[in-house]
């Protein structure tokens, strides 16, 4: 039986890549950043063969942490860095968490001689800091994949900013250790939509939908994404854990980064479809799938059937 460690394996997308490789057969590793929080992590006891998983305290800016939670791990799947939209303290919050944790994780990695593969769970922000609207460059009509130039501006938000500068990292080592001794694969989701397996009140993922669908806008982001009705590009939380869990165990995909996306619809109609009410407008393909669907073998998602199951 092998063993994967999953930072962030009790969150919105963790918790189905957890559940991906436990029916898979894999002893698997969660973090815990409160191990003592048991209601944050019962949902997970309830998964099939939940007996081959472990939760294990992790701070991912504490070394001997990382290296204690990588030890006898076959895999690693980073996907640790929450989705935020209010932050107090930018650096302290998302900035050094997510770059520094990044730069640690790699350190560690080099150092643990079982680790043969990780995957990094990115953000459509790593390729373009400015999600949900369109990068410089591109106008509406225009379709984006992973051959384009990535876009950055210091101006966009900065969970966006911290994504991208963290894929960075990822790209630097990549470049600067050409055979590191193991496999390194991206995936790079658009908006993440579906149901979250917790029942914690503070997902934001989950509390996205929920604001969409009241068409409450509690920050000026969101009162923008109304104002503009920008179209925004989803992809279901399941084939974004199975894009995980495919990434991880298919050989010969080192450096590689994958766009995770389904339709893009403009928030007004995503609004109508969490209210059990039909589109008006028609999807259209913003962020392209072809070569997750090519190498990854993942077939994805209209976004009618993510919604269906959506209760909130």
């Amino acid at each position: 039986m092998q063993t994967v460690g999953i930072i962030g394996g009790a969150g919105f997308i963790g918790s189905y890549v957890t559940q991906q490789f436990l029916e898979n057969g894999y002893r698997v590793k969660v973090s815990a950043t409160d191990i003592s929080n048991k209601e944050k992590y019962a949902h997970l006891s309830a998964l099939k063969n939940a007996e081959n998983m472990e939760l294990v305290p992790l701070d991912v800016q504490d070394l001997a942490q990382l290296q204690a939670f990588a030890a006898g791990c076959d895999l690693l799947v980073h996907g640790g860095t929450p989705f935020q939209l209010d932050v107090e303290d930018p650096q302290r919050d998302l900035f050094d968490p997510t770059i520094k944790g990044t730069e640690n994780f790699l350190r560690v990695v080099s150092e643990t001689p079982t680790v043969k593969k990780v995957v990094f769970i990115a953000s459509v922000a790593a390729m373009n800091t400015n999600f949900p609207q369109l990068p410089a460059g591109k106008a509406e009509g225009d379709t984006i994949n992973e051959e384009d130039p990535f876009y950055f501006s210091e101006e966009n938000h900065p969970y966006a900013q911290a994504k991208f500068l963290a894929n960075r990292v990822v790209d630097q080592f990549i470049a600067d250790h050409p055979d590191p001794g193991f496999e390194i694969t991206t995936v790079s989701p658009v908006g993440v939509m579906g149901m979250a397996m917790s029942k914690r009140e503070d997902s934001t993922s989950m509390g996205l939908q929920f604001l969409f669908k009241n068409k409450i806008a509690p920050n000026p982001f969101i009162q923008m994404l109304y104002d503009q009705d920008v179209y925004w590009a989803n992809v279901d939380v399941k084939d974004v854990a199975a894009s995980v869990y495919k990434a991880g165990i298919l050989p010969n995909l080192h450096g590689k980064n994958y766009l995770l996306s389904s339709e893009s619809y403009r928030v007004s109609d995503i609004s109508l479809m969490l209210n059990k009410q039909p589109a008006v407008g028609q999807p259209v393909v913003v962020y392209q799938n072809s070569l997750a669907k090519k190498e990854l073998g993942v077939n994805f998602r209209p976004l009618q059937e993510t919604l269906a199951g959506y209760a909130g």
